[in-house]
């Protein structure tokens, strides 16, 4: 009486549990093996992928089999051939190892004499077409995955602060997954800043509550994902595509291309020479009262923390508590307002800085969006009429305009988001000229460069060392003419100072500033301009910037003498 084994196999957890193949195989196997009289060894039922023979119960079967090698020869039975296998070449080297174990597979479906020389084209065509229908459906999900990233989905696994959901007409879409979302767009603002390095802030956004390992954190912060960017990977000779998706972006595209300028680039990480600096940003412009010598700064330990001072290095041991010279100076130029006649001139650098790029890429999103919705127009009025004359089934028209909907829907949000960010840029450049008395407010949120830009025309003088205060500052001749005091203990003073131009790209150019400035009655040259130019540059930069509310605060007890 013969004997055999019968291998039953699906390809996933779904068709095991839902009992699509399993039960039909195995009784189509033993009906097959009552009929022939066969002796039934064992049942090895798998849920696993075909593509190759790393699975758990073949690896069982064989093991039997070998097991039984030596006693008698063995069969395997199974249905078809792409139960055994969808890799031609995989399954011609297993048949071999069957074969030194004196064993013999077959599909009762699709039967094969071995004896026979030629039943080796059969076996050729029944183990080729399970591969070939694989690379068919492997081609079209590629196709699908592609076509759905083309129209700015993303059809993968949603990366980290992101979770996967499905619209009711079954559209896929990824969606910001809180807290992650928040620690992630922390995480990239840390490394904006350059003060830590990735394996740190890594670690402390881990402390936080992110769970993240160290390869996954280097892959998700090189996704353009997080700024709403979805990449097409090229094919033969095309380029990467770019495309905008139609999900919520964590960060802004600024902050993303910020990121991977510092991560790609040979770096030093800022460490604590570059926070004194950050904290000394008077050093080098205070003189000692007694000496007339430049102050220096560093911390002096006392009983429990660390105190700023600015102090002289001569033998007169003058020095001043850097915190308390700093916040004065803040106050004294937050007194400082531009003249009305700088109106005209302002109004232009700032569009120049902020408003122009911004209008532009605002301007370029929203055509985009109108020709993405004129053809989804398009496409619904074709299908329509393609119903209307019947030679479109309603099931399909119906899940056509399904998707339409869904899609209007999304690109006609992102048109009235891209419309109220115009109109808030026109409105915010109109009211300009009421904001000028808060010009230098937001000093404190300059960057280091920005800060020694505006010390560098508004020097701190007349340094009290009884009282231990600042009480004036001294303004560059150019500057003099354009800004005004509003507090009459600060007295302004005169002072050429030639500093060299650090907005070389400027589109203002110097004879435009001193025909604006003409015009109301602000004669200068060209050398003043040039530095009225500079100033008002770095009030620009900064015009648009939001509030910092949370900088990193220096913990001065941290920092080396």
């Amino acid at each position: 009486m013969k004997s055999a084994y019968l291998y039953i196999r699906v390809s996933t957890d779904e068709q095991k549990r839902k009992g699509y193949s399993l039960p039909e195989q195995e009784d189509r196997l033993v009906k097959y093996c009552q009929f022939n009289n066969i002796h039934i060894e064992g049942i090895y039922r798998e849920d696993f992928s075909a593509k190759n023979f790393n699975r758990p119960e073949w690896k069982k079967l064989v093991s039997a089999i070998r097991r039984n090698a030596s006693k008698k020869s063995n069969n395997i039975l199974f249905v078809k051939w792409d139960r055994f296998s969808r890799n031609i070449e995989y399954a011609y080297e297993m048949i071999g190892i069957l074969r030194k174990l004196r064993t013999t597979a077959t599909a009762i479906d699709q039967p094969i004499d071995f004896d026979i020389p030629e039943s080796s084209v059969m076996l050729a065509v029944y183990l080729s077409i399970p591969e070939a229908e694989n690379g068919r459906r492997a081609l079209n999900t590629s196709n699908g995955i592609r076509r759905a990233k083309q129209l700015g989905r993303y059809p993968s696994k949603a990366p980290l602060g992101y979770v996967n959901l499905t619209l009711p007409n079954g559209k896929k879409y990824i969606a910001p997954k809180q807290p992650e979302a928040d620690l992630m767009r922390w995480s990239f603002q840390q490394l904006a800043k350059n003060s830590f390095a990735i394996e740190e802030i890594r670690r402390m956004v881990n402390a936080k509550g992110l769970k993240c390992s160290r390869s996954n954190f280097w892959r998700q912060i090189r996704n353009p994902t997080y700024c709403g960017i979805i990449i097409i990977q090229p094919r033969d000779n095309e380029e990467p595509q770019f495309i905008k998706g139609v999900h919520e972006p964590i960060i802004s595209e600024g902050l993303f291309s910020d990121v991977q300028n510092v991560i790609k680039t040979k770096r030093k990480i800022k460490g604590k020479t570059d926070e004194l600096k950050a904290f000394f940003t008077l050093r080098g412009y205070l003189v000692c009262p007694v000496c007339d010598r430049k102050l220096t700064g560093s911390f002096c330990k006392g009983h429990s923390k660390k105190y700023p001072y600015y102090h002289c290095n001569g033998k007169c041991g003058t020095r001043f508590r850097a915190d308390l010279i700093n916040d004065l100076y803040d106050k004294l130029i937050e007194n400082l307002v531009l003249s009305s006649g700088v109106a005209d001139l302002f109004k232009r650098i700032l569009d120049d800085v902020n408003t122009a790029t911004q209008r532009a890429q605002y301007l370029e999103e929203r055509k985009i969006l109108l020709e993405q919705i004129e053809e989804q127009e398009k496409t619904i009025s074709k299908a329509r009429i393609l119903y209307l004359s019947e030679k479109f089934e309603f099931d399909d028209f119906s899940s056509l305009k399904k998707e339409y909907h869904t899609l209007s829907e999304i690109l006609k949000s992102e048109l009235d988001k891209v419309t109220i960010k115009l109109a808030r840029l026109n409105k915010h450049l109109s009211n300009a000229d009421e904001l000028f008395s808060n010009v230098l407010l937001r000093y404190k949120d300059f960057d280091l460069a920005d800060k020694k830009q505006i010390i560098n025309l508004i020097s701190p003088v007349n340094l009290d060392r009884q009282a231990g205060t600042i009480s004036s500052v001294q303004i560059d001749n150019a500057l003099s003419k354009i800004l005004s005091c509003s507090c009459s203990l600060i007295t302004i003073r005169a002072a050429p100072n030639d500093l060299p131009s650090r907005f070389s790209n400027r589109t203002v150019s110097i004879g435009q500033a001193i025909t604006l400035l003409g015009r109301n009655d602000i004669h200068v040259n060209g050398d003043e301009a040039a530095v009225i130019l500079d100033f008002l540059y770095v009030i620009a930069k900064n015009y648009n910037k939001p509030e910092i509310g949370n900088q990193i605060e220096i913990k001065l007890e941290e920092i080396e003498l």
